[in-house]
């Protein structure tokens, strides 16, 4: 149950930032530039900066757009100073959720989160009130279609990861973030698909959600979404399948 809310809603999430380009990018650019600015312009030295360029790739975000934001992490343009900061709160039906920020005002963004979790029947909490639900992970998703499972399993364990199961289309690989990038090169070298991939907190446990306080979390994670300052969410809900479609 616990693989079902990781994996399908990160593909949820995919196919809802698909249609919000610009905002993505907005994200995705000042990701790039705070990678850049903590550990230099070299991504061959600087995982954090590949990663960051990897995911915006992934997303068509433009060349452009990515050699900007590092040029101004370096110092080479202008550019404000961001903070990146977890917030953590309660959803609705008691939903832990942590919001991973970039920010360049800490007040202007704690106030607009705090407005979104009350409207949608939660609340803001202090720092470590839920982190402690959840553990830091490696994931990557493979569709099943694509590649026999014995064939994947071997290619990912022998890589490092630490587990592999069958999550409805999808085989999710899960690894220690430190062995992030031999997975994802192991995966690459054999040519294999990977439909989405990314070091994220994953709950120890998970709340299902009623239809009321199933529509609270989708409006409040869309409202989270179009925060720009808001990178990403991670949250231990679970939606049923219905209350997606009609989201």
């Amino acid at each position: 149950m616990a693989g079902h809310s990781h994996s399908a809603n990160i593909a949820h999430r995919k196919g809802t930032v698909d249609g919000k380009r610009a905002r993505l990018f907005t994200k995705l650019c000042r990701a790039i530039y705070v990678a850049a600015r903590m550990g230099g312009a070299d991504p061959d030295s600087n995982l954090r900066l590949r990663y960051a360029i990897d995911k915006a790739r992934s997303y068509s975000c433009p060349k452009d757009n990515i050699e900007r934001s590092i040029k101004k992490g370096t110092g080479e343009l202008a550019a404000e100073n961001y903070e990146d900061i977890m917030y953590e709160g309660y959803g609705p039906g008691g939903v832990a959720v942590m919001c991973d920020v970039l920010t360049d005002n800490r007040n202007r963004t704690a106030g607009d989160l705090r407005k979104a979790f009350e409207v949608c029947g939660g609340n803001l909490g202090a720092s470590g009130c839920v982190s402690y639900l959840f553990s830091y992970k490696g994931i990557f998703l493979v569709e099943a279609k694509t590649i026999a499972e014995d064939t994947l399993m071997e290619i990912a364990l022998e890589a490092g990861a630490d587990d592999m199961q069958q999550v409805e289309d999808y085989f999710e690989i899960t690894c220690d973030p430190k062995v992030f990038d031999s997975v994802r090169k192991a995966l690459e070298a054999q040519k294999v698909a990977v439909d989405a991939a990314e070091n994220r907190y994953i709950p120890a446990n998970t709340v299902e959600l009623d239809a009321d306080n199933a529509k609270r979390m989708i409006r409040l994670r869309d409202i989270l979404d179009e925060n720009d300052d808001v990178q990403n969410i991670y949250a231990n809900d679970i939606i049923p399948d219905e209350f997606l479609e009609s989201a």
